[in-house]
């Protein structure tokens, strides 16, 4: 369509005349996200001429204005054409449309949504206005600056006050343009905590659109075993409220929300990794945001996931119920088995959150190790190979991300209560080499956490094979012959010669930097550590 003729128009013809204008090239651009530069001034002016009709709003009939906005909302793509948009003119244009009303008069929106009584189109007005004001503020620097301003943030909790029964599509927007500005803004979400309360809020929001129905102080009723999964809509607006609240809690969790607010949200997310949606990818994605949030979390909150007195535990992990625990489990290792996916992001989470689970509360981590590190009898193999959960742990250690390799050799380490000689046990020295290195426990011994004296058991058939493991591999290797056994001394005095040579041209060429242990189990260059005993010695003797 001419934009020339589109913009005449505009300025010139009847309400009725534009809706059909409107709609004809938002058909013929609805699936149009990139632009003519050539055009880029032309849609400019476009944004501007429909900004100055939404401007005239009780002259301008709802479906009028819905055809502007979603006309707007194709031109805001386009982050280069939104100037007009990103204005405060431009910004409280569209706030009004999506009845959001800043701090001048945010005193009573609360009242005047309850008592508006909306059509369906004037519904999808809000909607399509609440959808242009998300594309502005993602792509606009100056917009996400002018949203602050006008206080955007406390209209949007004003509506979602109003609208936790109904209007799907209203409450879904608001969520995500309020995940919007709490996520580039640090300004608005620390408002958004300190000032409006919206960690309480969300979590108000969640209660609501997972049902939950509270038996005990931070227990929330189990799902029936009948109950149909998490509908699609009220699990669309759980993720983006789970979304929001990760930003909020993403940093200094605990100070203005409280223990009992962020205990709750603990069981809230218990509650939703009991749940199915509709699909299997969707309740990976649920599961995946419940585990972000659950990982800002002060550590003292996991109790919550583990008791549940009404539902009842085990005995063998002092009445704790585990159920979630093995949910949590079984997520880690469908992230690990996905192909070609973002290790990173997509498991590091909940790598870190049963680490730390693990590290604070005994009974995850005595329940944890018995699913993942049971004792151990068959050492023949290499403990990286095989389909064990133990086995796609141990091959992470040496993953080529260092965040990922860190995180499972992390995890392994708080298991075996942070003991060397038992890491050791169950991933073998070259697999852990990187953790102790970092760690400084070259040498061996413990890291600095506490833990219970409880002790483990090896099987009989370990402690049968333990002589014969190689402490490298971790595993009973084959008998080799020995490559040397027919050769003279002077052969073996040649080739031993020939290897430091090899050795020495490597390090003079800084190809190598050959290294040695310090006593305290960190490394250090060779000829350091081989200096430090004879001086110490020297220093000693005395005659």
């Amino acid at each position: 369509m001419d934009l020339n003729n589109l913009l005449s128009k505009l300025e010139t013809d009847s309400d009725e005349d534009i809706e059909k204008l409107l709609q004809q090239y938002n058909r013929e651009n609805n699936h149009t996200f990139t632009f003519d530069q050539k055009e880029e001034s032309l849609r400019s002016k476009l944004c501007q001429s429909l900004l100055t009709v939404l401007g005239r709003q009780t002259q301008v009939q709802p479906c009028c204005q819905r055809a502007c906005l979603e006309t707007l909302r194709i031109l805001s793509r386009d982050k280069r054409v939104l100037g007009p948009v990103a204005t405060r003119e431009g910004m409280l244009v569209l706030a009004g449309l999506a009845r959001l009303h800043g701090g001048e008069d945010g005193g009573d929106n609360h009242n005047r949504l309850q008592e508006d009584t909306q059509t369906e189109e004037e519904e999808r007005v809000v909607v399509e206005a609440l959808k242009c004001l998300c594309n502005v503020v993602f792509n606009s620097a100056a917009a996400q600056q002018v949203g602050a301003d006008v206080q955007l943030a406390r209209g949007l909790c004003a509506c979602l006050t109003a609208t936790h029964r109904g209007h799907h599509e209203v409450g879904l927007f608001s969520l995500r343009l309020l995940f919007l500005l709490s996520a580039l803004r640090p300004d608005v979400r620390g408002g958004l905590r300190r000032e409006l309360h919206a960690v309480r809020l969300l979590t108000e929001v969640l209660e609501h659109t997972l049902d939950v129905r509270w038996v005990g102080p931070y227990e929330a009723a189990p799902p029936d075993s009948q109950a149909l999964p998490i509908p699609a809509e009220n699990n669309e607006r759980a993720m983006e409220a789970l979304k929001a609240l990760f930003n909020l809690t993403l940093s200094d969790a605990g100070e203005e929300d409280g223990d009992h607010q962020l205990r709750l949200i603990s069981a809230i997310m218990r509650h939703l990794l009991m749940q199915k949606t509709e699909t299997e990818e969707k309740t990976e994605e649920a599961h995946s945001h419940a585990v972000n949030l659950l990982s800002n979390l002060p550590v003292c909150c996991l109790d919550v996931l583990i008791d549940v007195p009404v539902q009842g535990g085990v005995e063998e992990y002092s009445g704790k119920n585990m159920d979630v625990v093995q949910v949590l489990l079984d997520f880690m290792e469908k992230r690990i088995d996905k192909q070609g996916s973002n290790y990173k992001e997509g498991l590091t989470p909940v790598l870190s959150l049963l680490t730390e689970g693990s590290r604070h509360h005994r009974e995850i981590r005595r329940y944890i190790k018995a699913q993942v590190l049971p004792p151990l009898k068959d050492v023949k193999i290499r403990p990286e190979i095989g389909t064990t959960i133990r086995n796609k742990l141990v091959r992470l250690m040496t993953h080529v991300d260092m965040g990922v390799k860190q995180s499972a050799a992390e995890f392994l380490f708080v298991l075996c209560k942070e003991s060397v000689d038992n890491l050791l046990k169950y991933t073998g020295y070259g697999n852990a080499a990187g953790l102790l290195v970092a760690r400084g426990l070259l040498a061996g011994g413990r890291g600095e956490t506490q833990y219970s004296e409880d002790e483990d058991s090896d099987t009989e058939e370990y402690k049968s094979a333990k002589p014969f493991i190689n402490p490298i591999t971790g595993h009973v290797e084959e008998p080799m012959p020995n490559p040397m056994e027919e050769m003279t001394e002077e052969q073996k005095e040649y080739e031993a010669q020939k290897l430091v040579n090899m050795f020495d041209k490597l390090s003079r060429q800084n190809l190598i930097r050959p290294m040695g242990v310090r006593k305290d189990g960190t490394l250090a260059p060779l000829d350091e550590t081989l200096c430090r005993p004879a001086e110490d010695s020297s220093g000693s003797d005395s005659d």
